[in-house]
């Protein structure tokens, strides 16, 4: 049997303003195209397929399409909660949708309902386990305490005994379990949501190990934690950590001794990502940076002042500028953010003392015009005071 595994969707998601809805498309479509190409049996969606709890409308349109278009091909599609969905609203329907073959996995009773699959001569069973929020879970599950590795643990417990019951001696039974949460050995990047504060949310990767393969969600880069346990990551990047991530999915065959394969299936991306650092006038000349004119960019500027107009100067040449940050060369911003509260005892006016903020506030002096600005509106103000 051949499985597809993919997650974190986010449908919906904006990427610093700008809308990706017709970059989700194009990369959806990419995921139909390989599940008929590839005659996947079965898509394995490993939770936030939404970006939000209560999407928009075009984000549950483009949902709607795609689970359409994955089914037209054959497969059967398998979902489970992440920790940006609704678990409620995600899972509206679902025992209707099941029979439309169609499997939404976002309550704890539907946990030990798993999608069964005959492959001929073995079973695939998958067992979604939706995102769990500690607290509001520990009790139902019996977890020793309210973090993720305890309710999890739990939740896998009373997986392993219900599998037992599925194990008739008739066919070999290939285990696989779908959840959304952070795994020991992952590497995170700044797009995830955190979990919880400092280390409660990760979650041992040893309790995966009676699967024949794990498939996993919310980490956004595509990686390998253990041979059976892997993330899919993102289809897309959604933010500059992203910048040198590989995006793609995991093609999965199974054999009635277990995981035959697993190979990489790449998806090409919409826009990419270019994160610039350098002198402004730089930036503007090096034909080097040709790449990043279509790209959405980071750009840190190094110049000791920080220049006037710069993002509209960049913008110029590199339209999709989303981020702009300044870091002089040198150090000379920490000097000068050091000496502002000595340059201000010094000060002997009040136009020195408007200066030196506006100097420490945006890292460049007033120029001529500016300091005749300053100077008038103190000279207004006075004249106000006194008339009054």
């Amino acid at each position: 049997m051949r499985l597809l595994h993919t997650s974190d969707w986010h449908l919906g998601r904006t990427f610093h303003g700008a809308s990706l809805i017709d970059a989700q498309r194009s990369v959806l479509q990419e995921i139909i195209d390989v599940t008929a190409n590839q005659q996947v049996d079965v898509v394995l969606i490993a939770g936030d397929i939404y970006d939000r709890a209560l999407p928009h409308v075009d984000a549950v349109q483009l949902c709607n399409w795609a689970l359409s278009e994955l089914r037209a091909t054959g497969a059967t599609v398998v979902i489970t909660s992440g920790n940006h969905d609704s678990a409620s609203r995600l899972g509206f329907g679902a025992e209707l949708l099941d029979s439309a073959g169609v499997h939404i996995i976002a309550d704890l009773d539907r946990m030990l309902s798993p999608v069964v699959c005959d492959a001929g001569d073995h079973q695939v069973a998958i067992y979604g386990i939706p995102y769990l929020e500690p607290r509001m879970v520990m009790e139902r599950l019996g977890a020793a305490k309210a973090s993720h590795e305890s309710v999890v643990q739990a939740a896998i417990g009373e997986i392993d005994e219900h599998l037992a019951t599925l194990n008739n001696g008739q066919k070999p039974i290939v285990p696989v379990a779908m959840a959304h949460l952070f795994a020991a050995g992952g590497i995170g990047s700044d797009s995830e949501r955190e979990l919880s504060t400092g280390n409660l949310d990760v979650v041992p990767v040893e309790l995966f190990e009676h699967f024949g393969y794990a498939a996993l969600g919310h980490l956004h880069g595509r990686q390998k934690v253990r041979d059976h346990v892997r993330y899919s990551g993102s289809p897309l990047a959604y933010s500059f950590s992203e910048v040198n991530q590989t995006k793609g999915m995991w093609l999965i065959d199974t054999t009635a001794q277990g995981i035959g394969s697993v190979q990489e299936i790449l998806v090409s991306v919409p826009k990419k990502l270019a994160v610039l650092k350098g002198r402004l006038a730089d930036l503007l000349n090096d034909p080097e940076l040709e790449y990043a004119i279509e790209a959405w960019c980071q750009i840190t500027l190094t110049d000791p002042e920080r220049p006037a107009e710069a993002m509209n100067a960049l913008r110029t040449r590199f339209p999709d500028t989303v981020v702009l940050n300044f870091a002089p060369e040198g150090g000379e911003k920490a000097s000068q953010t050091s000496s502002y509260t000595q340059r201000m005892a010094k000060a002997t006016s009040t136009e020195e003392v408007v200066g030196d903020f506006l100097e420490h506030v945006r890292e460049r002096a007033a120029d001529e015009a500016e300091r005749d600005v300053i100077t008038e509106v103190i000279r207004a103000t006075r004249e106000a005071q006194v008339s009054q």
